[in-house]
């Protein structure tokens, strides 16, 4: 029985339009500016987001990264929130290669920031005592709350802040083409109100490795420097720049538009969850609710939930019945579907989460907590 997993939507392995892609891929040397299948990925990027420029980076947190040594200046200061990736799973790259602070606020249940609090964060430039505000940021979908898909409308609300008091908006948007899937819009609107966006290759869209971040020709030129600096020059990095670029295409001969598969995967999951008894919905991003898992908020591709006996004994139950789910944050257990799974792994899935529950003494699971 092959195991079905379900840990993270990067297990994914490169489809056989992909290997093609990158056996045949016409290389040369990116560190130079030469590389045409780099180039060719750049700016599709760049065109299918509305900016002017792209930058091919090893991941996600590389891309974060860049973003911010171009953005800002060292000492300045972050407005984020708490539980967002840069904040949380990028081993403090901010404050250790940066050399910037980060001023985190609270997250709503639907992933978003108070509008009003992200106003208030922002630093007093005529004291000495603090730090200079010099970027905000939103992470969509944003993980930690059920992976909700940021609007266009709020996004280009937090940016008229954030450009009123002269400082940019960037965009963590690691799924960014799931929030464009599950909310029906074009990614122009979705990215158009952010200065700088990166989105992940290998997170949904099928791709090996490799994320890219979009902005202006003289933004993406100081990151492109950042990324000399912190290591990630590639040489022939065309043979894995061509994954994305079949991951980019349109309609079915890419790997967007199907996106709604996973969602529609992960809804049914969350379905077949909400009617185990004892297993409870999130409720919001701080404390536990307590009524019955809501399916309505599995939007994207991620289900959470917690389990009211020892987890650890509950994933070895579950690995032993072929399925792998992940140890999320918080006591959480998560599922993330992906091009890799089926609507009938879907199924076992559902009877093999039945079963480890049955395994490990007890029938109901309490909920998760996104927090």
């Amino acid at each position: 029985m092959d195991m079905i997993d379900l840990r993270s939507d990067t297990v994914t392995q490169p489809t056989p339009e992909m290997r093609r892609a990158m056996a045949a891929a016409e290389v040369g040397d990116d560190v130079l500016g030469d590389d045409p299948t780099v180039i060719a990925l750049e700016e599709r990027a760049a065109e299918l987001l509305g900016k002017e420029a792209g930058l091919f980076v090893a991941s996600g947190t590389m891309g974060n990264l860049v973003a911010q040594l171009a953005l800002l200046g060292r000492g300045q200061e972050t407005i984020a929130g708490r539980q967002h990736h840069m904040v949380l799973d990028e081993a403090a790259g901010h404050a250790v290669i940066v050399g910037t602070s980060i001023r985190t606020l609270e997250e709503r249940p639907d992933g978003t920031l108070d509008l009003d609090e992200i106003r208030d964060a922002f630093r007093d430039p005529t004291d000495p005592h603090e730090p200079i505000t010099g970027l905000v940021t939103l992470e969509n979908t944003h993980a930690h709350s059920m992976g909700q898909p940021i609007s266009s409308a709020y996004t280009a609300a937090v940016a008229a802040i954030a450009h009123e008091r002269g400082v940019p908006l960037h965009l963590d948007g690691a799924r960014f083409w799931n929030a464009v899937v599950a909310l029906g819009v074009a990614p122009t609107e979705l990215a158009g109100p952010a200065d700088t966006v990166t989105f992940c290759l290998s997170k949904g869209l099928g791709c090996p490795v490799g994320s890219v971040l979009v902005g202006s020709r003289d933004v993406i030129w100081r990151a492109r420097r950042g990324r000399k600096l912190v290591g990630g020059g590639m040489r022939q990095a065309g043979i894995i720049a061509a994954a994305g670029l079949v991951a980019l295409r349109d309609g079915d001969a890419g790997m967007i538009e199907r996106l709604a598969e996973d969602h529609a995967t992960a809804r049914r999951l969350a379905e077949a969850l909400a009617g185990i008894p004892g297993l409870l919905s999130p409720g919001d991003i701080a404390q536990p609710g307590d009524g019955p898992l809501d399916p309505n908020r599995v939007r994207t591709n991620f289900v959470l939930f917690r389990v009211d006996r020892d987890r650890t004994a509950f994933l070895d139950a579950l690995r032993s019945e072929g399925v792998l789910l992940e140890r999320f944050p918080h006591g959480q257990v998560r599922a993330a579907t992906h091009v890799g799974i089926s609507a009938a792994e879907i199924e076992r899935t559902i009877e093999a989460i039945g079963a480890a529950l049955r395994a490990t003494g007890r029938d109901a699971v309490t909920a998760a907590t996104p927090a």
